[in-house]
């Protein structure tokens, strides 16, 4: 069935990283159809991103993220903005160029304006609604340093705390940025007269280890909280609150993708208290994170554990390294890249796609972060959640 609904997200070269894959995967594996349009770039062409994370200093340090293809051409979308049923405008310093872009703006405003269609803005991206005169009256949060320009286009300052916080004040939706990406999308989800059944208080929980991969860890923990799920993140060798480094590997096609520092992934839980009861399902993310989570005895057990008490076990990638070693793709269909493609032979998988996302039983597997809205759409079938218009 084709997406009954249809957002246009307004990218440019150094939008924040995780600001544009979460909504884009996130929406697509949730039946939304999101289209991806630059002013100057062409379907095809690639966004740079950043990736913006505290790292010990007094302001956030923005580190070289992934490219992200554009999909839709943004003259055609800035022709007739009535085609799209909201407005997404991730945060990163590519808002400065698009603020004194005159069709950028009469788009910001015709969303914010005349049509008065939902308009997601977050960090810094809340400045292009000051340049479309739309801000007056309006009640936004945004990242610390928006706080004069909110006020002085007009609007009502609210303070981003907690980080989670999304503030809806009619059709449009403002956060602090990535941090609060469950709620925006539940936000979102809601303002585009969405129904979500089956999701809430469901526990998902993510298990990771330093260099688990950005996409993979943050885009579905993010996805599913957005539909209600509590999701909760925990490492063997970390307590609550303090990071695991994520690791960025970008889609080179035809040859080995070079890593980069990402974004810190924050755990959530002690290891010590995770009890299997209290969720309905495990996802392993990729990245050089399972290396050594397959090291550690009691983190291949609780896999395992999740598997015996019929729960659904999930994996990407190299994630799969961990369900091989709790003996879990046996017998099993499943989707591997091809760091995984031979591991996942090894361990007895029955057959092996080399793309996509694979849902067989319980076991929910994807190849690689590409993957991730056809992975979301598959877990969140797994766990009797449903999106409708």
């Amino acid at each position: 069935m084709a997406p009954s609904k249809k957002v246009l997200m307004l990218c440019g070269d150094y939008m924040e990283d995780y600001e544009a894959a979460v909504p884009f995967y996130s929406l697509a594996g949730l039946g939304v159809a999101v289209h991806c349009a630059a002013p100057g770039k062409a379907p095809g062409d690639p966004c740079l991103t950043a990736v913006h994370d505290f790292l010990g200093y007094e302001l956030y340090t923005e580190l070289p993220g992934h490219r992200f293809r554009v999909t839709a051409d943004f003259a055609a979308a800035a022709a007739d903005p009535s085609a799209y049923d909201a407005l997404v405008v991730p945060g990163g310093r590519f808002v400065e160029q698009l603020s004194v872009d005159p069709e950028a703006v009469a788009l910001v405003k015709a969303f914010a304006g005349e049509l008065r269609r939902p308009v997601v803005l977050t960090c810094h991206s809340q400045v292009l609604l000051a340049a479309a005169g739309a801000m007056g009256g309006v009640r936004c949060t945004a990242f610390f340093s928006l706080r004069p320009v909110v006020e002085l286009a007009g609007g009502t300052w609210v303070e981003p705390d907690p980080l989670s916080l999304c503030v809806a004040d009619g059709h449009v939706l403002t956060a602090i940025g990535w941090p609060a990406h469950g709620e925006v999308i539940a936000q979102l989800l809601r303002a585009l007269g969405g129904r979500v059944l089956g999701g809430r208080g469901q526990g998902v929980l993510f298990l990771c280890a330093d260099y688990v991969d950005d996409y993979e860890a943050n885009v579905p923990f993010r996805a599913l909280a957005g539909v209600g799920c509590r999701v909760e993140a925990a490492c063997p060798t970390k307590r609550k609150g303090e990071p695991c480094v994520t690791a960025i590997y970008d889609d080179v096609a035809g040859a080995v993708s070079d890593e980069k520092r990402g974004h810190n992934f924050v755990m959530t839980v002690d290891w010590a208290g995770i009890d299997v009861d209290d969720y309905e399902c495990v996802v392993v993310p990729g990245g050089r994170s399972p290396e050594l989570l397959v090291t550690n005895e009691k983190a291949v057990a609780l896999v395992g554990q999740f598997a015996a008490k019929g729960k659904v076990v999930a994996s990407i990638d190299q994630g799969h390294l961990v369900l091989a070693a709790a003996g879990l793709l046996k017998g099993k269909r499943c989707a591997s890249g091809v760091p995984m493609r031979v591991i996942s032979n090894l361990a007895g998988a029955a057959a092996v796609e080399p793309e996509g996302a694979v849902a067989d039983g319980k076991l929910v597997t994807a190849a690689s972060w590409p993957d991730l809205a056809e992975f979301i759409a598959r877990l969140v079938d797994l766990l009797g959640i449903t999106v409708s218009f």
